[in-house]
């Protein structure tokens, strides 16, 4: 990837479905394509210059996109959480309202499984796909979390040491670029639910309710042990 030549053809077989998937629309899947992307990159070696011209390109097509491609909702999503206080609660500020007060009521060992309040009693929104962690950190508290993110710790290392260990570009590529297509929706699901990022509809890996996304993940985990095996 020194060859500014590779990036331009590399964006290019990116754009395509992930202009397919923004007009869905759905902005938070475009966003995960563009993160895995820009990983690969990073892992491969692109140059500085090219990374910096690279990010002004992205910053000039965000201000179009809020201009021109963005529905309205989406504004809204974004506008509720740069100004949160703004915004009613009742409208677009629900969500995440919700999501914070679920998180912050399950204390260190939670209420137990089945008897979160927001979760059981309808006040927190997609509690099995998009806050599913507002959901198990009100019925399983800070000691629940913790575990949870140990087992993604442990996830994740193993599949850096794949790539690490690989004797290819392939297998070394895949696994990094599978790595960080967890971790980045791992930390948007989180992010949104804890209110640092805008709702943008990321499940988390794994975790939430959803086939097609689990069967995604085994399809790449299956593809993650032969190149294992194949280093053996």
């Amino acid at each position: 990837m020194y060859n500014l030549k590779h990036i331009i053809f590399s964006g290019a077989y990116v754009l395509l479905p992930a202009l397919l998937i923004f007009f869905q629309p759905e902005l938070g899947s475009t966003l995960i394509l563009f993160s895995l992307w820009l990983a690969i990159l990073i892992i491969s070696g692109i140059k500085i210059r090219h990374f910096l011209l690279l990010c002004l390109i992205v910053f000039l097509i965000s201000i179009l996109g809020w201009s021109f491609f963005l529905k309205d909702y989406q504004k809204q999503r974004i506008f509720t959480f740069l100004k949160p206080d703004e915004v009613s609660l009742l409208e677009s500020g629900w969500n995440q309202k919700q999501a914070e007060i679920a998180i912050g009521s399950g204390g260190f060992f939670g209420k137990g499984l089945g008897k979160g309040s927001q979760t059981q009693y309808g006040f927190l929104p997609e509690k099995q796909t998009d806050f599913i962690f507002a959901s198990l950190a009100e019925e399983t508290g800070i000691l629940g979390i913790l575990i949870l993110f140990s087992l993604f710790l442990i996830f994740i290392w193993r599949i850096i040491k794949i790539a690490m260990n690989s004797g290819n570009n392939f297998g070394r590529l895949f696994a990094s670029g599978f790595a960080a297509l967890f971790i980045s929706e791992i930390f948007i699901n989180i992010a949104m639910n804890l209110g640092v990022l805008p709702i943008v509809g990321i499940s988390l890996p794994l975790v939430s309710y959803g086939g097609a996304g689990l069967i995604t993940a085994f399809v790449g985990l299956g593809i993650l042990q032969s190149i294992k095996i194949e280093n053996l």
